[in-house]
């Protein structure tokens, strides 16, 4: 487990010499798959079973059992199998399969990732929404989420918010998080995430916002001399309560839409790739062990074993049926925050994904006309097949 990048390649350059043909080789950090795919293909020439296991848990996972996430050699795989499923978490089985040659354990690793930065912005959001709009304290927000927790919304993350909230400093006896500095940092997974759907053209807008959120808070300083200057809208007084029982739909529907944005990614990539991913898989070992682990992992799973050409979990049948009774909530949520000059960005982009999703026509054929007016990039018309160029100025 080597921090990324060169020293993966730098500790693999040491190893080499002791190595035999046959040997199993595990890179068990945070490496970016395409550095797993030369890697894998290098040390196949030398006979050597190099397997990238995306490793999802964090400090309670090495001690309780990681979810992971297996990709490379599959004779390697075998291998080692008996101990890194003894190793990992149990869900309904070891929390570890192998996910598909090469760079696929590290790719299906980002991709939780990116989902995890998604799923933190919008409790985020809605922790901010709490306090800043509705003017709830921090005990009413830890009961709030606690309350949340149970049920269809229990997860990890939700879980250990409210751990979080429930802390007290010692020396001023304020609750902690009252005393942490708003700047988020990042290690790089995430925009790794959003780089390599924009590379697939696959639409993943809560991941993005998540990590831009975490960008835009870095600008501390900045955001500091803002608002002397670009002061909000007067609020004659906090939204009100009833916005709270309205949030946990939207913060519910939010994280839903999330995973369908990372689940559409590890299809897109699988085809791309040639991983051969199975996604109900993925969704069964992430119910344990890892950082993304919920409820919901369990209605995921079933959507992927019902079907196996599922195109995007939005169209499965029982959790669209569960967006459409949360969309009204969710909207009134998403008014009130612009209302209230409180940004939300990840629950933003998760409607507006939903919403273009379901959109049967977009606003793309203005975009081509536009583009074939300064460009000459062509059209597609939907009366008749071909392409077209119109003068646009006769």
């Amino acid at each position: 487990m080597v921090t990324a990048g060169s020293p993966v390649d730098a500790t693999i350059s040491n190893l080499t010499v002791l190595l035999s043909p046959g040997d199993v080789l595990i890179d068990g950090g945070n490496s970016h798959f395409q550095d797993t795919e030369r890697r894998s293909t290098e040390l196949a020439k030398r006979s050597v079973h190099f397997l990238g296991v995306g490793v999802s848990g964090g400090e309670e996972g090495a001690l309780k059992g990681p979810c992971l996430m297996v990709g490379g050699n599959r004779e390697g795989y075998e291998h080692v199998r008996k101990m890194l499923t003894k190793i990992a978490a149990q869900a309904d089985g070891p929390c570890c399969q192998f996910l598909g040659p090469r760079g696929a354990g590290h790719y299906v690793k980002m991709v939780h990732n990116g989902i995890e930065y998604a799923i933190i912005q919008v409790i985020a959001e809605a922790y901010d929404l709490l306090t800043r709009a509705i003017g709830l304290d921090i005990k009413e927000v830890h009961d709030a989420f606690n309350e949340w927790n149970q049920g269809d919304m229990n997860s990890f993350l939700i879980e250990i918010a409210t751990q979080v909230l429930r802390k007290y400093d010692e020396e001023k006896r304020v609750p902690l998080v009252s005393l942490i500095l708003d700047r988020a940092q990042q290690k790089g997974t995430g925009k790794w995430t959003s780089q390599n759907a924009m590379d697939l053209g696959v639409p993943i807008p809560t991941i993005d916002a998540a990590v831009s959120a975490r960008n835009l808070s870095a600008l501390k300083d900045e955001r500091l001399q803002a608002s002397k200057i670009l002061k909000p809208p007067a609020k004659s007084s906090y939204l009100e309560r009833s916005l709270v029982g309205r949030l946990k739909d939207a913060v519910q529907a939010s994280i839903l839409v999330s995973y369908a944005q990372g689940f559409h990614l590890l299809r897109a990539a699988s085809r791309e790739y040639g991983y051969d991913i199975p996604l109900e898989e993925v969704a069964r070992i992430w119910k344990g062990g890892c950082i993304i682990r919920a409820k919901v992992l369990d209605s995921i799973e079933n959507a992927f074993r019902s079907s196996k050409d599922l195109q995007n979990l939005v169209l499965d049948r029982q959790l669209s049926k569960l967006l459409l009774k949360l969309e009204k909530n969710w909207r009134e949520v998403i008014k009130g925050a612009k209302d209230a000059a409180v940004p939300i960005p990840a629950t933003t982009a998760s409607l507006d994904y939903y919403d273009g999703y379901r959109s049967e026509r977009s606003p793309a054929n203005l975009i081509q006309a536009l583009r074939d007016r300064f460009g000459a990039h062509c059209y597609e018309r939907i009366d008749r097949p071909g392409k077209f160029h119109t003068d646009w100025t006769t």
